[in-house]
C-alpha cells in the first residue's frame, strides 16, 4: 500500500499521481497481474520503458516534456514518430475481446461439455442443469452467443470441483 503521506512532498498534482501510480498501483496491480500471467505459462515479462535508466531519466523530465496539447506521453510521442507513421499512433486507446465464445465451440468444448454435464451439474446441486443446458445448446447453435454467461458457470463448476471434492 502506498503512504498518501508521501503525496504531500510533491509541489504539483501530476508527480503526485505518477508518485502513485509508480510506487502504488503498478506495483500493487498492473505488473503484478503481468508477471502471474506470464509466469503460469513458463514466460517472463519485462517492460523496456521500465527499465531503471528510463525511469531514472524520466523522473528529471519537467512537466511540459510529459504532457502537451495532444496529451500525456509526450517524449515518448515525439520520440516514436520518427520512427512509425502517425496513422498508427494517433489514435484512441482499444482493447481486446478475448474470443470465449469461438473458443467454447472448439477447442474448450469437451472441457465445457464435461463441466456442465447434466450429471455433474446435478452432483453439485447449484445450478439448474435445464437452464444451463439451454444456454449451452443455444450457444453451440450460434443462436445466442452466451459467453459471458457460460464462462462464470464453467469457472464456478470448476472451482468447486477442485476445491469441494478435495475437502
Amino acid at each position: 500500500m502506498v503512504d498518501a503521506n508521501l503525496w504531500a512532498k510533491h509541489v504539483d498534482p501530476l508527480s503526485a499521481m505518477r508518485h502513485f501510480d509508480y510506487s502504488g498501483y503498478m506495483v500493487g496491480d498492473i505488473l503484478v497481474k503481468v508477471d502471474r500471467a506470464t509466469m503460469a505459462v513458463g514466460l517472463e515479462a519485462r517492460c523496456p520503458i521500465l527499465d531503471t535508466r528510463v525511469t531514472e531519466f524520466a523522473w528529471t523530465l519537467p512537466n511540459d516534456f510529459l504532457i502537451g496539447k495532444e496529451g500525456g506521453k509526450r517524449v515518448l510521442r515525439s520520440v516514436l514518430e520518427r520512427y512509425v507513421p502517425r496513422e498508427f499512433t494517433d489514435r484512441p486507446k482499444r482493447g481486446f475481446g478475448v474470443p470465449i465464445d469461438d473458443w467454447l465451440r472448439g477447442t474448450l468444448r469437451d472441457w465445457a461439455e464435461d463441466l456442465i454435464s447434466e450429471q455433474r451439474l446435478r452432483e453439485y446441486g447449484y445450478l439448474d442443469p435445464a437452464a444451463v443446458r439451454k444456454l449451452w445448446d443455444q450457444h453451440l447453435c450460434r443462436w445466442r452467443n452466451h459467453s459471458n454467461i457460460l464462462w462464470p458457470i464453467l469457472m464456478f463448476q470448476a472451482w468447486y470441483g477442485k476445491w469441494e471434492m478435495n475437502a
